[in-house]
């Protein structure tokens, strides 16, 4: 694996210590590897109910408890609600994906997670989930913004994860950690929509569980 030099962040505006978002190991590995090679002070908190199903949703966690626990990095498991997300998507099941219902879904989230952040003496939250060049970022930014807004000394950090060779590194990352690839976003009406289009192309439906970097990668080349 090649070795990407990284240009040292650190925390803006006087900023001692993060809370980051992760939606799942491979989109945090390269934000995670980031901040520690900064020096950066920082936590994972795990809040994604939009996974869908259960079983996707556990395999999801515990490859991100894995990498954290390897690098030492406090994880924060938090409740997997999806009764209150299925009720705040009512309406939008056959919303297209970057439309209203991942605004929805981008929000719930980020909420949740400035909540925490107030509640645990953290004043910036950030999220891996920029990092995917499948997520519109500007998307992802504004429900940061907002949802910090919420609570009085709270803001959001905005940097782009991407740049500098992020996403490369990024699947270098997941490939050398045999990281459990996610062939969907995460929430049911993804695993819908994609097996559908799957179906029409001449695919087979997703099946859950059984792919990963390392073995997926070998099989594109």
């Amino acid at each position: 694996m090649s070795k990407l030099e990284r240009q040292k962040l650190t925390l803006p505006k006087g900023h001692d210590k993060l809370l980051l978002h992760s939606c799942c190991a491979p989109c945090s590995g390269e934000v995670m590897e980031t901040l520690i090679e900064s020096g950066i002070d920082f936590s994972i908190f795990f809040y994604n109910p939009n996974i869908h199903p259960v079983k996707e949703y556990l395999i999801r966690k515990e490859e991100n408890i894995r990498f954290a626990e390897k690098h030492n990095i406090p994880f924060i498991d938090c409740d997997y609600d999806t009764d209150n997300w299925f009720a705040r998507a009512k309406g939008m099941e056959n919303e297209p994906e970057k439309g209203i219902r991942c605004t929805m879904c981008f929000d719930m989230r980020f909420e949740r997670t400035a909540l925490y952040a107030k509640e645990h003496g953290f004043s910036l939250i950030s999220s891996s989930l920029g990092i995917s060049r499948w997520k519109n970022m500007q998307q992802i930014n504004d429900c940061g913004h907002r949802s910090a807004s919420h609570y009085e000394g709270i803001s959001y950090w905005d940097y782009n994860w991407r740049k500098n060779g992020g996403a490369v590194r990024m699947l270098e990352i997941s490939k050398n950690e045999e990281f459990y690839q996610q062939e969907y976003c995460g929430c049911v009406y993804s695993l819908r929509d994609t097996n559908r289009w799957r179906m029409k192309n001449g695919r087979d439906r997703i099946q859950l569980g059984v792919k990963f970097y390392s073995n997926a990668m070998d099989d594109e080349n």
